[in-house]
């Protein structure tokens, strides 16, 4: 650590999207993964490329989780998103057509704008990425800019599943994931919605064929310790207690409504000043492994850039999100006040925006320094700001986030006062000791689970534990079975189990976001997976496939292709 500088900083960024790939098109199929990749994927690499060609290192821990990571090193996805940015191109080139011809050159600018932003970032992804976006990640893993993470397997809800051995295959599934695409093998993990559970005698939340029993769960720092995985994020209030912030509730106006069902029932812990989120804590998992770290999301400078009312994003002069131009779709207009109804929205200033994000990228930096040197003051030791994000949030929901992002990394790479580093590198140059103990929660509004469990979403649950028993009693009854087509279908099965247990389904029905696609999907999993289990038990029982069944697995294996390697031997529970 340099004698100037008043303690460390780490971006860490969580990029997830649930499997699109196959299943449907617009406006939640695959047109949604390429509308991120366009909007945050391409820029983020792009303005760490661009760092690094100026001169400057900068450091950003990021998690590409293991399913997006699946999606981006796609052939379907780099064919689709080719097309998707030709779409984009012609849109805008008949919006400046039209309003060329109605004399209007404010519109017509942007129009041009528009165009050439998709134009360039197609030349981006064909000639300078060759199409694999996932060689541009670790090209910059490889040249010390990037520290990558990963993720659940599917984002799937860890405190909520039911069994121990569904996020011990989240996890493998995870690791082997991230080896494939990154030839590394990761040290942090984005537990995901940073939901955590401790060890405990649990008891299923909902009705299902797991009746009301106590079932003694491990905690989750047991899977990441035995698996290697060295820390992972956790939200303030999990470490301090006091009022959760929450991350959503103002991006998802249904949330509100759900909130105030909850609300009264939330009992927050008394908050606690012995422990400081701006100083490392491990974990000891129960098997004498090694400890676990975690990293706290810092409130102060996490507020700034989360909140679209009190936060960057909700400047007046940045682009507004939710009015589009139809039938092509791009943004015209700007934020200007939050509480400005959509019609009254008034014209994007690309110049203005910019100038905004230089004076927001002055704010933040001036406060990071500020909260580093409070705590340098208060307690003679520097500590670390560790500031967790969704990626989407840069670039998608927030468009100059992007630009955010890469000023305010260049500035800190010429701060002195500030020591920009990776979440790993921070770990080994701390080397925590002090052992705590957490609660269960996550990074939801409350701190808790109701955003993925609640009357609406309960349903989903009953399923996800009917589809738990009964891959473990598969595994348990044929577990000498090495009939290689019976463990073929056992594989697709461990897939769409996978792929079910995806807590965007339950974000995404609590949020009316896609409501019913997500319902859709989560049907269509759990109706493919109780078939599969159909078909493996047949074959165990000396049966033929039938040519329906045959054709039932080949096309499940095409629409949902991810996770070549997957072991089934991943879902068995873990020895204690």
């Amino acid at each position: 650590m340099s004698d100037k500088s008043t303690g460390r900083f780490t971006f860490i960024l969580h990029a997830h999207l649930p499997y699109v790939l196959n299943h449907g098109k617009w406006p939640h199929g695959v047109d949604w993964l390429s509308e991120a990749a366009v909007e945050t994927y391409i820029p983020i690499l792009n303005a760490l490329f661009d760092l690094l060609a100026d001169g400057y290192k900068p450091k950003l821990t990021i998690d590409i989780s293991p399913v997006l990571a699946e999606q981006l090193g796609d052939p379907v996805f780099q064919s689709e998103f080719s097309g998707y940015l030709d779409q984009k191109i012609q849109a805008a080139e008949e919006d400046i057509r039209e309003f060329k011809k109605y004399g209007d050159s404010e519109c017509e600018a942007l129009a041009v704008f528009w165009r050439d932003f998709y134009t360039q970032n197609k030349i981006q992804f064909e000639k300078r990425y060759e199409g694999d976006l996932i060689r541009g990640f670790r090209e910059l893993r490889e040249a010390g800019v990037l520290d990558i993470m990963t993720c659940g397997a599917t984002h799937g809800y860890f405190p909520l599943l039911s069994h121990d051995g569904s996020i011990s295959a989240q996890v493998k599934t995870a690791i082997h994931t991230h080896k494939k695409h990154f030839k590394s093998s990761p040290r942090g993990i984005w537990l995901p919605e940073c939901a955590y559970r401790p060890a405990y005698p649990w008891i299923p939340p909902v009705a299902s064929v797991l009746g009301k029993t106590e079932i003694q769960r491990r905690g989750v720092e047991d899977f990441l310790s035995e698996n290697g995985l060295e820390y992972f994020v956790i939200d303030s209030a999990l470490l301090k207690g006091g009022v959760t912030i929450g991350v959503y509730m103002e991006r998802f106006k249904a949330l509100q409504k759900l909130w105030n069902q909850f609300e009264k029932k939330v009992q927050y812990r008394p908050e606690s000043d012995d422990r400081s989120p701006y100083n490392l804590y491990l974990l000891n998992p129960s098997h004498n492994g090694k400890p676990v770290a975690v990293f706290t999301r810092d409130p102060r400078t996490g507020l700034q850039v989360w909140s679209g009312e009190w936060g960057y994003p909700g400047d007046g002069w940045y682009l507004e999100f939710h009015k589009k131009r139809f039938p092509g779709g791009h943004r015209y207009w700007r934020v200007t006040t939050s509480n400005r109804d959509l019609a009254d929205k008034t014209l994007y200033n690309r110049n203005m925006a910019m100038r905004r994000v230089e004076a927001h990228t002055d704010h933040f930096v001036k406060l990071v320094k500020t909260v580093l040197k409070e705590k340098l003051v208060s307690t003679k030791q520097p500590g670390i700001i560790a500031a967790p994000f969704d990626a989407e949030l840069f670039g998608h929901w927030w468009f100059e986030g992007v630009d955010f992002l890469k000023l305010t990394l260049r500035r800190m790479c010429e701060d002195p006062d500030i020591m920009l580093t990776f979440a790993s590198e921070a770990l080994d140059s701390i080397k925590p000791t002090q052992v705590v103990t957490l609660p269960e929660g996550s990074w939801g509004q409350g701190g808790y689970h109701y955003i993925w469990l609640n009357s609406d979403t309960e349903w989903t649950w009953e399923h996800i534990y009917e589809d738990e028993v009964r891959m473990k009693k598969l595994l348990e009854k044929y577990n000498k079975n090495s009939d290689p087509l019976f463990q073929r279908i056992l594989k697709q099965a461990g897939r769409e189990l996978l792929l079910l247990q995806a807590s965007d389904w339950q974000f995404l029905i609590s949020t009316f976001a896609a409501r019913d696609y997500a319902e859709m999907r989560f049907g269509e999993h759990h109706t493919v997976f109780q078939k599969l289990a159909d078909i493996a038990e047949k074959v165990h029982d000396g049966g033929g496939l039938s040519s329906g069944e045959e054709r039932f697995l080949e096309d499940s294996e095409i629409r949902d292709s991810l996770f070549s390697d997957i072991d089934p031997n991943w879902f068995r529970e873990p020895k204690r």
